[in-house]
């Protein structure tokens, strides 16, 4: 089994549009690990992410800082629990999808739900995320 490592990869396998998929990407702002779920037809936009997280400045974090932050490998990682997360974000546009699919853990495995339900369950604030 090839595995679900990139947004496209995961809408194909499971046959939904690439913007329901959840993009779960790590960030360091200021120091702080901070955790965006962007639609997977979007990219984050490291400006919004860092005055969302109320930072100077934010960067796409490294493999071992992901790992670190999560406990997961980078293309793996879901969005809760995220134990050394200080800060889960969630791009507004996705609250617009009836259902929403999310990394489980591993690149072979994805979770659905309603995306209201991965607001409450990831603890996230809601907010605009992805490049215009």
């Amino acid at each position: 089994m090839k595995g679900t490592p990139t947004a496209s990869a995961a809408a194909r396998a499971i046959g939904c549009d690439e913007g329901q998929i959840v993009k779960s990407l790590v960030f360091i702002c200021d120091g702080r690990a901070v955790l965006a779920l962007v639609p997977g037809d979007r990219r984050a936009d490291a400006a919004k992410v860092a005055a969302a997280a109320s930072a100077g400045y934010a960067r796409v974090a490294k493999p071992d800082e992901v790992v670190a932050a999560t406990g997961f490998e980078p293309g793996a990682v879901a969005p809760f629990p995220a134990p050394k997360v200080e800060r889960v974000l969630l791009e507004r546009e996705l609250l617009l999808q009836e259902i929403v699919w999310v990394g489980a853990g591993s690149a072979h495995h994805m979770a659905g739900l309603a995306p209201m339900d991965l607001l409450r369950l990831a603890g996230a604030l809601p907010v605009d995320l992805a490049e215009s």
